[in-house]
């Protein structure tokens, strides 16, 4: 088993660099099996949810070279094979198979996604746009069969019931080489969105609207290899610009696209936060006399569901009360016991999150849910007085790169250890 120790109480200072966009990169990989050949994707981050999608590719039959932060990989040996159910039962992302493999080969067989708990997010609105677009579904155990009527998926006029990042870029991806134009109305708009259609546009696609509430698609028969670098993580920035308001001395991050956390940075100056935003980082000053702030995520360009888990951490130690709401996934609440383990004065109420502060938290042996509760928990380590245990890093180690060695250049007493 692993576990993260940290000795908490030391002030962080320095600079610390964002790696490439997790959400970003868990459906380019995918993406790639529509290519007819040889990808190279640069800025890939070290984290174990790519090892698990490399791992997919080459058993599909890719040819993949991994080397440092840049992946190469040669599609056009893939077949469509049944997904080894182990694999894409842990990976979330493991969905964007779907699209890619109904959009190359017309047909799919996949094990149903895992990932964090987080609360129910149904998959039906991806299932509802591949039928759309002349898929039928059905289960065969642990897999879901789709496969075109057609043995070719054709263009539809496709409206999203709620706002999905999945479901968008999955409709994209089976989109990309069906026959004919689809329209995708309430498309999701983060970053990552433009991300994956810029790809797929450089490998030869027709997407136009990405970032709008209104994508369209024509398809094309066939797509080409290209080069691509990924963005940088904006919920990687954001947990290590909050970490540095909560503990720095004068922290710089760097590889920051500022317009990816405007709502973010907005909150963060409601506080008090002291910052200095740069062309591409973002200097954070030593803070005082934070004040306490409500916070309510929603779809973008709102405050991200993944950063109120990361920040809070940041909130305990500002003066008041507050409030935490979660619309986007409601059990995003698991952090706050273990938060409250060490020390902090925070609940759930009616299901929100209600904090008192500011707070002097103490280390304690505590445990990562999720990925980004995991990542709360390690700026509480670094905030704590004492010795804090961190069990279940797995899912911290899904989405943060290099976490340890990041966190020990800023001064964090911090290691890795295996039992």
């Amino acid at each position: 088993m692993r576990k993260i120790i940290i000795n908490g109480g030391k002030r962080l200072s320095g600079e610390v660099a964002v790696s490439g966009a997790k959400n970003s990169v868990v459906a380019l990989i995918p993406a790639i099996i529509l290519a007819g050949d040889k990808v190279t994707l640069d800025g890939v981050p070290a984290i174990s949810d790519v090892d698990s999608l490399v791992e997919i590719m080459e058993i599909m039959g890719a040819e993949v070279d991994y080397q440092g932060e840049t992946l190469v990989i040669d599609p056009s040996q893939v077949q469509s094979i049944p997904m080894p159910y182990g694999k894409i039962n842990s990976l979330r992302a493991s969905y964007y198979f779907y699209g890619s493999l109904l959009g190359r080969f017309g047909k799919a067989t996949v094990g149903l996604p895992g990932g964090c708990d987080l609360g129910p997010r149904p998959i039906d609105l991806h299932l509802k746009a591949f039928e759309a677009m002349g898929a039928e579904v059905s289960f065969e155990g642990e897999n879901m069969h789709l496969e075109a009527k057609d043995g070719r998926l054709h263009g539809a006029h496709i409206y999203m019931d709620t706002v999905s990042v999945g479901a968008t870029i999955n409709t994209m991806l089976a989109a990309t080489r069906a026959d004919g134009k689809t329209v995708i109305e309430n498309a999701a708009r983060e970053p990552e969105i433009i991300d994956i259609a810029t790809l797929l546009n450089n490998m030869g696609a027709h997407i136009r609207g990405a970032g709008t509430d209104i994508i369209t698609i024509e398809g094309v028969d066939t797509l080409h290899g290209t080069n691509h670098q990924v963005i940088p993580d904006r919920i990687e920035a954001g947990t290590y610009i909050a970490l540095a308001a909560a503990i720095g001395d004068g922290v710089k991050v760097t590889n920051v696209l500022y317009e990816h956390l405007e709502s973010f940075i907005a909150k963060l100056e409601e506080m008090g936060v002291r910052m200095t935003v740069e062309e591409d980082a973002i200097f954070v000053e030593k803070q005082e006399n934070l004040k306490a702030v409500n916070i309510k995520t929603s779809p973008y360009p709102g405050f991200a569901t993944d950063l109120q888990q990361p920040m809070t951490p940041l909130l305990l130690t500002a003066n008041g009360r507050g409030t935490i709401i979660d619309t986007i996934y409601e059990k995003r609440v698991n952090h706050v016991p273990e938060m409250a383990r060490m020390g902090a004065d925070i609940s759930i109420v009616g299901g929100q999150i209600v904090y008192h502060g500011p707070n002097h938290l103490t280390g304690a042996q505590v445990k990562a849910t999720d990925l980004r509760a995991g990542a709360a928990l390690v700026t509480a380590g670094l905030m704590a007085e004492g010795k804090t245990e961190i069990r279940n890093i797995e899912f911290i180690l899904r989405g943060y790169a290099n976490i340890i060695e990041k966190l020990q250049d800023l001064g964090a007493d911090i290691s890795l250890i295996e039992e």
